[in-house]
């Protein structure tokens, strides 16, 4: 059996085994739906949050990569430049 298929049983279990055990709780079935309800709100923030995050991390990453192209594009083009005045110049003097 896979390592992964282990992880995802052992977390699958553990989500069952949560949900399981707010369902039978001996609390009243409104406070167990508030709760319920409630935990799913944050994971939802949280999960918002967390994308936003990554959202801005790679926007910022992507950013930082597109400007070191261009520096680098534009140095490959100075090189490129002076490269061919020099053959130019090497030309013109035969």
């Amino acid at each position: 059996m896979s390592t992964g298929k282990v992880l995802l049983g052992l977390v699958a279990g553990a989500a069952a085994g949560a949900v399981l055990g707010i369902l039978f709780a001996p609390e009243k079935g409104s406070y167990t739906r508030n709760q319920i309800s409630q935990k799913g709100e944050d994971f939802l923030n949280s999960f918002k949050t967390k994308f936003e995050d990554f959202l801005a991390k790679a926007t910022s990453e992507m950013e930082d990569a597109k400007s070191e192209a261009e520096d680098l594009l534009a140095k490959a083009k100075e090189k490129a430049k002076i490269t061919k005045n020099v053959f130019d110049n090497i030309a013109d003097a035969h």
